[in-house]
């Protein structure tokens, strides 16, 4: 029984691994669609600029830059203001947790078009054997002669090959698609992490001015 339905299975044919490939490339363009609308959304402009005035201090015009705005450099910028009176230390720690919270929200779905574009050929590949399984099965039965026969084999072969390229056509989009996202998050995170460092800079700077003036004066007052 059980040979009886393993060979039931086999001589389905690449008809529904076709379609599973067509859903999976469905999903596929609808995630890349979605990916993209996010990081277009969720990235700060004028970087440049705001690192330059972070170094320099101006705390005012950091605070006005990130308002309003969504995304990872954002976010660490907000968090680096609002811990600043913690000392830089405690800042660079809220910098790495704020970093490493806002990317679990660019890496949402990455992980499926990574997945897909690494196991596509191989759906398309799977389709294609039991295609050519089918195919040699139909030559055993045929009640044809020679050449009839080898008609109906290179049919079946011709159509099963379409899965392996099919498979193919779905993974390299989705490849493309999962390295293109990778690497703007790779830029979006060494762009926060150097907003994150402009700031603790400044606050390392302030920090070794004021005890370098405190000992001046206190000599001046004990002159005095």
């Amino acid at each position: 029984m059980l040979t009886q339905l393993l060979q039931g299975f086999t001589l389905l044919g690449e008809e529904w691994v076709l379609w599973i490939l067509i859903v999976l490339s469905v999903c596929s363009v609808a995630i890349f669609i979605e990916r993209l609308v996010f990081f277009l959304m969720n990235r700060l402009s004028g970087v440049a600029e705001l690192t330059y005035r972070l170094t320099k201090g101006d705390e005012a015009f950091a605070r006005q830059a990130v308002e309003g705005r969504r995304g990872i450099e954002a976010a660490v910028v907000r968090e680096a203001l609002n811990a600043s009176d913690r000392g830089p230390e405690a800042v660079q720690e809220i910098i790495e947790g704020t970093i490493a919270r806002e990317r679990l929200r660019y890496d949402a779905w990455l992980s499926f078009l990574g997945t897909l574009g690494n196991n596509a050929p191989f759906i398309g590949l799977f389709g294609t054997v039991l295609g050519i399984i089918r195919a040699f099965h139909d030559l055993a039965n045929a009640s044809v002669g020679a050449q009839g026969g080898a008609s109906v084999v290179m049919s079946g072969i011709s159509g099963a090959l379409v899965a392996t390229a099919v498979g193919l056509a779905v993974a390299i989009p989705a490849v493309v698609a999962f390295n293109l996202f990778q690497r703007w998050l790779k830029r979006l995170t060494t762009s926060a992490t150097a907003l994150g460092h402009a700031w603790q800079s400044h606050l390392k700077a302030k920090a070794i001015v004021v005890p370098a003036v405190a000992p001046e004066t206190t000599a001046m007052d004990s002159k005095g």
